[in-house]
Protein backbone atom coordinates (compact mmCIF):
# COMPACT_ATOMS: atom_id res chain seq x y z
CA UNK A 1 0.00 0.00 0.00
CA UNK A 2 1.65 3.49 -0.79
CA UNK A 3 1.78 6.44 1.54
CA UNK A 4 -0.91 8.34 0.01
CA UNK A 5 -3.37 5.40 -0.06
CA UNK A 6 -2.59 4.92 3.86
CA UNK A 7 -3.19 8.47 4.45
CA UNK A 8 -6.32 8.27 2.93
CA UNK A 9 -7.10 5.51 4.46
CA UNK A 10 -6.40 7.18 7.45
CA UNK A 11 -8.64 10.50 7.44
CA UNK A 12 -11.39 8.55 5.52
CA UNK A 13 -12.50 12.14 3.81
CA UNK A 14 -13.11 11.45 0.24
CA UNK A 15 -15.51 13.69 -1.97
CA UNK A 16 -16.54 13.47 -5.66
CA UNK A 17 -17.07 16.90 -7.40
CA UNK A 18 -18.99 16.75 -10.82
CA UNK A 19 -21.07 20.22 -11.70
CA UNK A 20 -22.67 21.65 -14.22
CA UNK A 21 -23.51 24.72 -12.64
CA UNK A 22 -19.47 25.52 -11.32
CA UNK A 23 -20.69 28.65 -9.46
CA UNK A 24 -18.30 28.81 -6.60
CA UNK A 25 -16.72 25.00 -6.90
CA UNK A 26 -13.15 26.57 -6.87
CA UNK A 27 -13.55 28.06 -3.49
CA UNK A 28 -15.95 25.14 -2.05
CA UNK A 29 -12.86 22.60 -3.32
CA UNK A 30 -10.06 24.22 -1.78
CA UNK A 31 -11.57 24.43 1.02
CA UNK A 32 -12.40 21.39 1.33
CA UNK A 33 -8.74 20.29 0.31
CA UNK A 34 -7.24 22.49 3.12
CA UNK A 35 -9.50 20.36 5.68
CA UNK A 36 -7.58 16.87 4.80
CA UNK A 37 -10.76 15.67 1.66
CA UNK A 38 -9.03 13.99 -1.17
CA UNK A 39 -10.73 15.32 -4.46
CA UNK A 40 -12.40 13.09 -6.89
CA UNK A 41 -13.74 14.44 -10.29
CA UNK A 42 -14.74 14.18 -13.74
CA UNK A 43 -13.82 16.01 -17.07
CA UNK A 44 -14.90 19.73 -17.32
CA UNK A 45 -15.26 19.63 -13.08
CA UNK A 46 -11.54 18.22 -12.85
CA UNK A 47 -10.17 20.98 -15.69
CA UNK A 48 -11.60 23.78 -13.29
CA UNK A 49 -10.30 22.64 -10.08
CA UNK A 50 -6.72 21.92 -11.39
CA UNK A 51 -6.43 25.26 -13.34
CA UNK A 52 -7.29 26.89 -10.13
CA UNK A 53 -4.54 24.75 -8.56
CA UNK A 54 -6.95 22.49 -6.58
CA UNK A 55 -5.15 18.94 -6.33
CA UNK A 56 -7.87 16.47 -7.87
CA UNK A 57 -8.03 12.49 -8.97
CA UNK A 58 -9.59 11.82 -12.10
CA UNK A 59 -12.84 9.25 -11.52
CA UNK A 60 -10.99 6.66 -14.29
CA UNK A 61 -8.19 6.67 -11.84
CA UNK A 62 -10.41 5.71 -9.30
CA UNK A 63 -12.33 3.17 -11.32
CA UNK A 64 -9.47 1.62 -13.69
CA UNK A 65 -11.92 2.37 -16.45
CA UNK A 66 -12.01 4.87 -19.02
CA UNK A 67 -14.86 7.71 -19.76
CA UNK A 68 -16.05 6.34 -22.53
CA UNK A 69 -19.10 6.97 -25.40
CA UNK A 70 -18.52 10.93 -25.55
CA UNK A 71 -18.67 10.70 -21.48
CA UNK A 72 -22.06 9.00 -21.57
CA UNK A 73 -20.68 6.63 -19.45
CA UNK A 74 -17.78 8.22 -16.55
CA UNK A 75 -19.24 7.43 -12.97
CA UNK A 76 -21.12 4.11 -13.75
CA UNK A 77 -19.11 1.90 -11.77
CA UNK A 78 -18.63 -0.32 -8.84
CA UNK A 79 -15.95 2.10 -7.59
CA UNK A 80 -17.76 4.77 -7.22
CA UNK A 81 -21.13 3.77 -6.47
CA UNK A 82 -20.10 1.39 -3.88
CA UNK A 83 -17.54 4.05 -2.19
CA UNK A 84 -20.95 5.97 -1.64
CA UNK A 85 -23.35 3.18 -1.29
CA UNK A 86 -21.26 1.54 1.58
CA UNK A 87 -22.91 1.50 5.03
CA UNK A 88 -20.88 2.19 8.23
CA UNK A 89 -21.31 -1.50 9.65
CA UNK A 90 -18.57 -4.31 9.54
CA UNK A 91 -19.70 -6.16 6.61
CA UNK A 92 -19.45 -3.52 4.26
CA UNK A 93 -16.42 -1.99 5.43
CA UNK A 94 -15.17 -5.83 5.45
CA UNK A 95 -16.00 -5.95 1.66
CA UNK A 96 -15.00 -2.70 0.92
CA UNK A 97 -11.39 -3.06 1.91
CA UNK A 98 -11.70 -6.88 -0.17
CA UNK A 99 -12.49 -5.24 -3.30
CA UNK A 100 -9.71 -2.26 -3.03
CA UNK A 101 -12.60 0.01 -2.92
CA UNK A 102 -12.91 3.36 -0.57
CA UNK A 103 -15.50 4.92 0.61
CA UNK A 104 -16.57 8.25 -0.19
CA UNK A 105 -18.30 11.05 2.19
CA UNK A 106 -19.41 13.84 0.36
CA UNK A 107 -20.86 13.81 -3.22
CA UNK A 108 -21.31 17.15 -4.97
CA UNK A 109 -23.06 16.73 -7.79
CA UNK A 110 -25.73 19.23 -9.55
CA UNK A 111 -27.14 18.17 -13.04
CA UNK A 112 -26.87 18.58 -17.15
CA UNK A 113 -29.11 21.71 -18.06
CA UNK A 114 -31.66 19.96 -19.57
CA UNK A 115 -34.16 22.57 -18.69
CA UNK A 116 -32.31 25.55 -20.11
CA UNK A 117 -31.69 23.64 -23.30
CA UNK A 118 -34.73 22.72 -24.17
CA UNK A 119 -36.47 26.41 -22.95
CA UNK A 120 -34.39 27.40 -27.00
CA UNK A 121 -37.18 27.11 -29.65
CA UNK A 122 -35.86 24.53 -32.33
CA UNK A 123 -33.56 22.57 -30.49
CA UNK A 124 -33.24 19.17 -32.29
CA UNK A 125 -34.51 16.03 -30.30
CA UNK A 126 -31.02 14.39 -30.40
CA UNK A 127 -29.45 17.47 -28.58
CA UNK A 128 -31.94 17.54 -26.00
CA UNK A 129 -31.04 13.89 -25.53
CA UNK A 130 -27.83 14.85 -24.93
CA UNK A 131 -28.52 16.69 -22.06
CA UNK A 132 -30.43 14.15 -20.11
CA UNK A 133 -28.14 13.19 -17.38
CA UNK A 134 -27.44 10.03 -16.13
CA UNK A 135 -24.82 9.28 -13.86
CA UNK A 136 -25.88 12.57 -12.15
CA UNK A 137 -29.06 11.38 -10.94
CA UNK A 138 -27.83 7.48 -10.22
CA UNK A 139 -24.86 9.34 -8.04
CA UNK A 140 -27.02 11.60 -6.22
CA UNK A 141 -29.89 8.99 -5.49
CA UNK A 142 -27.07 7.09 -4.03
CA UNK A 143 -25.61 9.51 -1.60
CA UNK A 144 -29.19 10.61 -0.86
CA UNK A 145 -30.33 6.77 -0.10
CA UNK A 146 -27.17 6.59 2.37
CA UNK A 147 -27.38 9.87 4.20
CA UNK A 148 -26.25 8.26 7.58
CA UNK A 149 -22.75 8.36 6.02
CA UNK A 150 -22.75 10.48 2.67
CA UNK A 151 -23.15 14.24 2.72
CA UNK A 152 -24.72 14.96 -0.64
CA UNK A 153 -25.30 18.56 -2.11
CA UNK A 154 -26.59 19.58 -5.19
CA UNK A 155 -26.90 23.81 -4.73
CA UNK A 156 -23.83 25.76 -4.68
CA UNK A 157 -25.66 28.20 -1.96
CA UNK A 158 -25.01 25.68 0.38
CA UNK A 159 -21.11 25.41 0.12
CA UNK A 160 -20.35 28.38 2.48
CA UNK A 161 -22.52 26.29 5.58
CA UNK A 162 -20.84 23.02 4.87
CA UNK A 163 -17.09 24.63 5.19
CA UNK A 164 -18.46 26.42 8.27
CA UNK A 165 -19.63 23.15 9.66
CA UNK A 166 -17.06 21.00 9.02
CA UNK A 167 -14.26 24.18 10.83
CA UNK A 168 -16.71 24.32 13.84
CA UNK A 169 -18.00 20.44 14.11
CA UNK A 170 -14.99 18.48 12.35
CA UNK A 171 -18.16 16.88 10.24
CA UNK A 172 -21.66 17.52 8.66
CA UNK A 173 -24.19 16.78 11.04
CA UNK A 174 -26.54 14.00 11.08
CA UNK A 175 -30.19 16.74 10.43
CA UNK A 176 -27.98 18.64 8.11
CA UNK A 177 -27.42 15.52 5.83
CA UNK A 178 -30.76 14.43 6.10
CA UNK A 179 -32.25 18.09 4.84
CA UNK A 180 -29.24 17.98 2.16
CA UNK A 181 -30.89 14.38 0.91
CA UNK A 182 -34.31 15.38 0.88
CA UNK A 183 -33.17 18.41 -1.31
CA UNK A 184 -31.29 16.08 -3.70
CA UNK A 185 -34.04 13.97 -3.78
CA UNK A 186 -36.16 16.90 -4.78
CA UNK A 187 -33.45 18.43 -7.36
CA UNK A 188 -33.56 14.62 -9.39
CA UNK A 189 -37.68 14.28 -8.97
CA UNK A 190 -38.27 18.35 -10.86
CA UNK A 191 -34.98 17.16 -12.76
CA UNK A 192 -37.21 14.17 -14.27
CA UNK A 193 -40.39 15.40 -14.48
CA UNK A 194 -38.86 17.99 -16.85
CA UNK A 195 -37.23 15.28 -19.02
CA UNK A 196 -40.53 13.46 -18.81
CA UNK A 197 -42.42 16.80 -19.56
CA UNK A 198 -40.54 17.01 -22.95
CA UNK A 199 -40.52 13.69 -24.01
CA UNK A 200 -44.36 14.06 -24.20
CA UNK A 201 -44.63 15.75 -26.28
CA UNK A 202 -41.54 14.14 -28.98
CA UNK A 203 -42.25 13.70 -32.61
CA UNK A 204 -41.21 10.22 -33.39
CA UNK A 205 -39.47 12.05 -37.05
CA UNK A 206 -35.98 11.32 -36.55
CA UNK A 207 -34.27 14.15 -35.37
CA UNK A 208 -37.32 16.53 -34.99
CA UNK A 209 -37.34 19.83 -33.47
CA UNK A 210 -40.15 19.56 -30.88
CA UNK A 211 -43.19 21.75 -32.06
CA UNK A 212 -43.74 23.92 -28.78
CA UNK A 213 -47.93 23.28 -29.70
CA UNK A 214 -47.17 19.44 -28.76
CA UNK A 215 -45.43 20.30 -25.16
CA UNK A 216 -48.60 22.09 -24.21
CA UNK A 217 -50.79 19.73 -22.90
CA UNK A 218 -48.79 16.39 -22.28
CA UNK A 219 -50.29 13.18 -21.26
CA UNK A 220 -48.72 13.09 -18.45
CA UNK A 221 -47.66 15.93 -16.46
CA UNK A 222 -46.01 17.28 -13.14
CA UNK A 223 -45.78 20.11 -11.31
CA UNK A 224 -42.65 20.67 -8.69
CA UNK A 225 -43.05 23.34 -6.57
CA UNK A 226 -41.06 24.70 -3.90
CA UNK A 227 -42.08 26.04 -0.60
CA UNK A 228 -41.70 29.99 -0.35
CA UNK A 229 -43.69 30.22 3.38
CA UNK A 230 -45.99 29.33 5.50
CA UNK A 231 -49.22 31.25 5.58
CA UNK A 232 -50.89 32.53 9.41
CA UNK A 233 -53.62 31.04 7.89
CA UNK A 234 -55.52 30.42 4.55
CA UNK A 235 -58.91 32.26 3.52
CA UNK A 236 -60.10 32.41 6.76
CA UNK A 237 -58.29 31.33 10.29
CA UNK A 238 -59.33 28.30 10.69
CA UNK A 239 -57.60 27.27 7.06
CA UNK A 240 -54.02 26.53 7.46
CA UNK A 241 -52.13 27.30 4.25
CA UNK A 242 -48.26 27.56 2.11
CA UNK A 243 -47.65 29.95 -0.51
CA UNK A 244 -45.64 27.71 -3.23
CA UNK A 245 -43.70 28.93 -6.71
CA UNK A 246 -43.12 26.69 -9.32
CA UNK A 247 -39.73 25.18 -9.46
CA UNK A 248 -39.10 24.69 -13.44
CA UNK A 249 -39.36 28.40 -14.21
CA UNK A 250 -37.03 31.29 -12.40
CA UNK A 251 -39.15 33.13 -9.81
CA UNK A 252 -41.24 36.32 -11.22
CA UNK A 253 -44.62 37.41 -10.86
CA UNK A 254 -46.10 37.73 -7.65
CA UNK A 255 -43.61 34.60 -6.32
CA UNK A 256 -40.77 36.30 -7.28
CA UNK A 257 -42.13 39.74 -6.08
CA UNK A 258 -39.24 41.18 -3.16
CA UNK A 259 -41.18 42.75 0.01
CA UNK A 260 -39.35 45.93 0.55
CA UNK A 261 -41.63 46.60 3.91
CA UNK A 262 -44.43 45.99 5.72
CA UNK A 263 -46.04 42.99 7.82
CA UNK A 264 -46.16 39.18 6.19
CA UNK A 265 -48.68 38.60 2.98
CA UNK A 266 -51.81 36.56 4.16
CA UNK A 267 -53.27 34.01 1.64
CA UNK A 268 -55.55 36.57 0.93
CA UNK A 269 -52.97 39.30 0.18
CA UNK A 270 -51.03 37.36 -2.26
CA UNK A 271 -54.55 36.45 -4.34
CA UNK A 272 -55.17 39.94 -4.33
CA UNK A 273 -51.76 41.16 -5.59
CA UNK A 274 -52.05 38.61 -8.12
CA UNK A 275 -54.83 39.78 -9.45
CA UNK A 276 -54.02 43.33 -9.40
CA UNK A 277 -50.25 42.67 -11.10
CA UNK A 278 -52.36 40.77 -13.78
CA UNK A 279 -54.61 43.85 -15.02
CA UNK A 280 -51.89 46.49 -14.49
CA UNK A 281 -49.39 43.94 -16.68
CA UNK A 282 -52.18 44.44 -19.55
CA UNK A 283 -51.24 48.00 -20.47
CA UNK A 284 -48.66 49.86 -22.38
CA UNK A 285 -49.45 53.21 -20.81
CA UNK A 286 -49.06 54.17 -16.86
CA UNK A 287 -51.42 52.37 -15.29
CA UNK A 288 -53.38 51.69 -11.71
CA UNK A 289 -55.59 48.79 -10.71
CA UNK A 290 -57.41 49.28 -7.17
CA UNK A 291 -58.28 45.22 -6.34
CA UNK A 292 -60.63 44.12 -3.41
CA UNK A 293 -61.18 40.55 -3.01
CA UNK A 294 -59.80 39.71 -6.63
CA UNK A 295 -62.25 41.88 -7.82
CA UNK A 296 -61.53 45.52 -9.31
CA UNK A 297 -62.94 48.20 -7.88
CA UNK A 298 -61.04 50.71 -10.02
CA UNK A 299 -58.99 51.08 -12.99
CA UNK A 300 -57.24 53.33 -14.66
CA UNK A 301 -54.88 54.88 -17.41
CA UNK A 302 -53.26 58.48 -16.93
CA UNK A 303 -50.24 60.13 -18.60
CA UNK A 304 -48.76 60.50 -15.26
CA UNK A 305 -48.45 57.27 -13.12
CA UNK A 306 -49.94 59.94 -9.83
CA UNK A 307 -53.50 60.47 -11.75
CA UNK A 308 -53.79 56.75 -13.20
CA UNK A 309 -54.31 55.97 -9.18
CA UNK A 310 -55.91 58.67 -8.21
CA UNK A 311 -58.23 58.15 -11.01
CA UNK A 312 -58.22 54.08 -10.05
CA UNK A 313 -58.70 55.07 -6.51
CA UNK A 314 -61.35 57.82 -7.16
CA UNK A 315 -63.27 55.58 -9.43
CA UNK A 316 -64.67 53.70 -5.83
CA UNK A 317 -63.31 55.23 -3.39
CA UNK A 318 -65.45 53.17 -0.50
CA UNK A 319 -64.30 50.00 -1.96
CA UNK A 320 -60.56 51.42 -2.51
CA UNK A 321 -60.15 51.47 1.66
CA UNK A 322 -58.18 48.29 2.82
CA UNK A 323 -57.79 47.47 -1.10
CA UNK A 324 -54.57 46.06 -3.10
CA UNK A 325 -52.68 48.21 -5.59
CA UNK A 326 -51.08 47.43 -8.51
CA UNK A 327 -49.23 49.82 -10.79
CA UNK A 328 -47.53 48.88 -14.05
CA UNK A 329 -44.43 51.97 -13.89
CA UNK A 330 -41.99 52.96 -11.08
CA UNK A 331 -43.31 54.20 -7.96
CA UNK A 332 -42.41 57.83 -8.21
CA UNK A 333 -42.88 60.21 -4.84
CA UNK A 334 -46.12 61.69 -5.58
CA UNK A 335 -47.82 58.42 -6.38
CA UNK A 336 -46.47 57.20 -3.12
CA UNK A 337 -47.49 60.30 -1.42
CA UNK A 338 -51.32 59.83 -2.97
CA UNK A 339 -51.27 56.10 -1.82
CA UNK A 340 -49.65 57.38 1.56
CA UNK A 341 -53.35 59.54 2.09
CA UNK A 342 -55.31 56.49 2.65
CA UNK A 343 -54.77 52.86 4.41
CA UNK A 344 -54.02 50.05 1.83
CA UNK A 345 -52.94 46.69 2.31
CA UNK A 346 -50.46 46.16 -0.34
CA UNK A 347 -49.08 47.64 -3.61
CA UNK A 348 -46.93 46.12 -6.34
CA UNK A 349 -45.40 47.74 -8.71
CA UNK A 350 -42.14 46.87 -10.79
CA UNK A 351 -39.77 49.12 -8.97
CA UNK A 352 -39.73 52.43 -6.52
CA UNK A 353 -37.70 55.50 -5.99
CA UNK A 354 -35.89 55.74 -2.73
CA UNK A 355 -38.20 58.84 -2.04
CA UNK A 356 -41.01 56.67 -2.32
CA UNK A 357 -39.94 53.84 -0.34
CA UNK A 358 -39.29 56.29 2.45
CA UNK A 359 -42.68 57.47 2.04
CA UNK A 360 -44.29 54.47 1.74
CA UNK A 361 -41.99 53.07 4.88
CA UNK A 362 -43.89 55.49 7.09
CA UNK A 363 -46.83 53.26 6.96
CA UNK A 364 -46.02 50.65 9.76
CA UNK A 365 -48.16 48.11 7.91
CA UNK A 366 -48.12 48.72 4.64
CA UNK A 367 -46.84 45.34 2.65
CA UNK A 368 -44.63 46.88 -0.56
CA UNK A 369 -43.66 44.69 -3.42
CA UNK A 370 -41.44 45.02 -6.29
CA UNK A 371 -41.48 42.68 -8.98
CA UNK A 372 -38.60 43.88 -11.19
CA UNK A 373 -39.28 44.47 -14.47
CA UNK A 374 -42.93 42.52 -15.56
CA UNK A 375 -42.86 39.19 -17.20
CA UNK A 376 -45.29 38.74 -20.36
CA UNK A 377 -47.83 37.00 -17.48
CA UNK A 378 -50.45 37.09 -20.36
CA UNK A 379 -48.89 34.07 -21.48
CA UNK A 380 -49.22 31.52 -18.52
CA UNK A 381 -50.92 28.60 -18.91
CA UNK A 382 -54.03 28.16 -16.65
CA UNK A 383 -54.57 26.03 -14.20
CA UNK A 384 -57.49 25.34 -12.05
CA UNK A 385 -58.10 22.87 -9.28
CA UNK A 386 -61.34 20.47 -9.25
CA UNK A 387 -62.08 17.91 -6.59
CA UNK A 388 -59.69 14.83 -8.29
CA UNK A 389 -57.92 16.73 -10.55
CA UNK A 390 -57.02 19.86 -12.76
CA UNK A 391 -58.22 21.87 -15.69
CA UNK A 392 -55.57 23.30 -17.99
CA UNK A 393 -56.65 25.81 -20.75
CA UNK A 394 -54.47 28.63 -22.97
CA UNK A 395 -54.47 31.85 -21.27
CA UNK A 396 -57.13 34.03 -22.25
CA UNK A 397 -55.19 36.48 -24.67
CA UNK A 398 -56.88 39.60 -25.99
CA UNK A 399 -54.60 38.62 -29.24
CA UNK A 400 -52.78 41.43 -30.98
CA UNK A 401 -54.02 44.79 -29.65
CA UNK A 402 -52.83 46.76 -32.38
CA UNK A 403 -54.73 45.36 -35.29
CA UNK A 404 -57.78 44.50 -33.08
CA UNK A 405 -59.55 47.17 -33.87
CA UNK A 406 -59.33 46.33 -37.58
CA UNK A 407 -60.86 42.94 -36.73
CA UNK A 408 -63.74 44.12 -34.71
CA UNK A 409 -67.11 44.93 -36.07
CA UNK A 410 -69.00 47.45 -35.78
CA UNK A 411 -73.04 46.08 -36.30
CA UNK A 412 -74.96 49.87 -35.43
CA UNK A 413 -75.61 52.14 -37.61
CA UNK A 414 -73.71 54.53 -35.72
CA UNK A 415 -70.12 54.30 -35.01
CA UNK A 416 -67.96 54.82 -31.95
CA UNK A 417 -66.13 58.09 -31.75
CA UNK A 418 -62.15 57.90 -31.20
CA UNK A 419 -62.72 58.76 -27.89
CA UNK A 420 -65.60 55.67 -27.62
CA UNK A 421 -62.90 53.49 -29.74
CA UNK A 422 -60.13 53.79 -26.97
CA UNK A 423 -62.88 53.23 -23.80
CA UNK A 424 -64.47 50.62 -25.07
CA UNK A 425 -60.91 48.74 -25.66
CA UNK A 426 -59.93 50.36 -22.53
CA UNK A 427 -62.98 48.30 -20.93
CA UNK A 428 -62.30 45.38 -22.83
CA UNK A 429 -59.76 44.48 -21.00
CA UNK A 430 -60.84 45.57 -17.76
CA UNK A 431 -63.41 42.96 -18.49
CA UNK A 432 -61.29 39.87 -19.31
CA UNK A 433 -60.30 40.28 -15.16
CA UNK A 434 -64.10 40.60 -13.66
CA UNK A 435 -65.56 37.35 -12.60
CA UNK A 436 -68.23 36.02 -15.02
CA UNK A 437 -70.92 37.40 -15.42
CA UNK A 438 -69.22 41.16 -15.76
CA UNK A 439 -70.49 44.39 -16.87
CA UNK A 440 -67.87 46.46 -17.22
CA UNK A 441 -68.43 51.16 -17.92
CA UNK A 442 -65.50 53.15 -18.33
CA UNK A 443 -65.03 57.11 -19.15
CA UNK A 444 -62.49 58.52 -19.98
CA UNK A 445 -60.01 55.46 -19.14
CA UNK A 446 -61.13 55.34 -15.69
CA UNK A 447 -63.84 52.22 -14.74
CA UNK A 448 -67.06 53.95 -13.27
CA UNK A 449 -69.34 51.02 -12.64
CA UNK A 450 -68.19 47.50 -12.08
CA UNK A 451 -70.76 45.10 -11.60
CA UNK A 452 -69.63 41.44 -11.93
CA UNK A 453 -70.18 37.45 -10.70
CA UNK A 454 -73.70 37.67 -11.54
CA UNK A 455 -76.12 34.94 -12.56
CA UNK A 456 -77.89 37.03 -15.09
CA UNK A 457 -76.08 39.61 -17.41
CA UNK A 458 -78.64 42.03 -17.10
CA UNK A 459 -78.48 41.72 -13.19
CA UNK A 460 -74.35 42.76 -13.61
CA UNK A 461 -75.19 45.88 -15.79
CA UNK A 462 -77.84 47.31 -12.97
CA UNK A 463 -75.01 46.76 -10.37
CA UNK A 464 -72.70 48.34 -12.49
CA UNK A 465 -74.93 51.54 -13.63
CA UNK A 466 -75.91 51.91 -10.04
CA UNK A 467 -72.63 52.63 -9.22
CA UNK A 468 -71.60 54.39 -11.91
CA UNK A 469 -74.79 56.71 -11.63
CA UNK A 470 -74.66 60.07 -13.25
CA UNK A 471 -71.22 59.72 -14.80
CA UNK A 472 -73.15 57.17 -16.78
CA UNK A 473 -73.91 59.62 -18.92
CA UNK A 474 -71.64 59.40 -22.47
CA UNK A 475 -69.64 56.32 -20.65
CA UNK A 476 -69.19 52.85 -22.50
CA UNK A 477 -70.21 49.14 -21.39
CA UNK A 478 -68.28 46.39 -21.88
CA UNK A 479 -69.83 42.84 -21.76
CA UNK A 480 -67.49 39.68 -21.27
CA UNK A 481 -70.20 37.88 -22.68
CA UNK A 482 -72.84 37.91 -25.29
CA UNK A 483 -75.94 39.79 -24.32
CA UNK A 484 -79.17 37.31 -25.05
CA UNK A 485 -81.88 39.64 -24.01
CA UNK A 486 -82.27 43.44 -25.13
CA UNK A 487 -82.75 44.01 -21.56
CA UNK A 488 -78.77 45.81 -20.79
CA UNK A 489 -79.32 47.75 -23.88
CA UNK A 490 -82.69 49.44 -22.92
CA UNK A 491 -80.89 49.45 -18.84
CA UNK A 492 -77.77 51.43 -20.51
CA UNK A 493 -79.78 53.79 -22.90
CA UNK A 494 -81.75 55.35 -19.74
CA UNK A 495 -78.09 55.98 -18.01
CA UNK A 496 -76.56 57.92 -20.73
CA UNK A 497 -74.14 54.75 -22.32
CA UNK A 498 -73.15 55.91 -25.61
CA UNK A 499 -71.42 53.00 -27.13
CA UNK A 500 -70.76 49.47 -26.11
CA UNK A 501 -68.63 46.64 -26.72
CA UNK A 502 -69.26 42.88 -26.81
CA UNK A 503 -68.48 39.46 -28.37
CA UNK A 504 -71.78 38.78 -30.00
CA UNK A 505 -73.04 35.52 -31.02
CA UNK A 506 -76.04 35.34 -29.48
CA UNK A 507 -78.83 33.67 -30.94
CA UNK A 508 -81.41 37.04 -30.45
CA UNK A 509 -78.15 39.61 -32.07
CA UNK A 510 -81.06 40.70 -34.47
CA UNK A 511 -82.73 42.07 -31.45
CA UNK A 512 -80.03 43.33 -29.52
CA UNK A 513 -78.57 45.67 -32.54
CA UNK A 514 -82.12 46.62 -33.20
CA UNK A 515 -82.48 48.18 -29.51
CA UNK A 516 -79.27 49.73 -29.75
CA UNK A 517 -79.75 51.56 -32.97
CA UNK A 518 -83.37 52.27 -31.46
CA UNK A 519 -81.26 53.69 -28.67
CA UNK A 520 -78.87 55.50 -30.70
CA UNK A 521 -75.92 53.15 -28.93
CA UNK A 522 -73.03 52.11 -30.98
CA UNK A 523 -72.36 48.86 -30.97
CA UNK A 524 -68.77 46.44 -31.72
CA UNK A 525 -69.05 42.97 -31.33
CA UNK A 526 -65.64 41.57 -31.23
CA UNK A 527 -66.61 37.51 -31.58
CA UNK A 528 -64.58 36.80 -28.40
CA UNK A 529 -66.12 36.25 -25.34
CA UNK A 530 -64.13 36.31 -21.50
CA UNK A 531 -65.57 34.69 -19.19
CA UNK A 532 -63.72 34.08 -15.75
CA UNK A 533 -65.37 31.73 -13.38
Amino acid sequence: MTETRGKRQENNKRALISVSDKQGVVEFGSALAELGYQLISTGGTARVLEEAGVEVERVEKVTGFPEILGGRVKTLHPGIHAGILARDIPEDRAQLAKLGIEPINLVVVNLYPFQKTVSRSGIPVSEALEQIDIGGPAMLRAAAKNFPRVAVVVNPNRYNQIIQELREQGEINLSTRLNLAQEAFWHTAQYDAAVSSYLSGVSAQEDAALPPAEMKFPARMLLPLVKISDLRYGENPHQDAAFYREESVGPYGVAGARQFHGKELSFNNILDLNAALSIAAEFEVPAAVVIKHSTPSGVSMADRLVDAYRRAYEANSLAAYGGIVGLNRTVDKQTAEAMAETFLEAIIAPAYSEEALTILRSKKNLRVLCTGEFADLRAEVDAKRVSGGFLLQDPDSLGDLSGWRQNAKVVTEKSPSEDEWDDLIFSWIVAKHVFSNGIVIAKERQTIGIGCGQVSRVAAAKIALEKAQEKAKGAVLASDGFLPFPDTIEYAAKSGITALIQPGGSIRDKEVIAAANAAGIAMVFTGRRHFKH
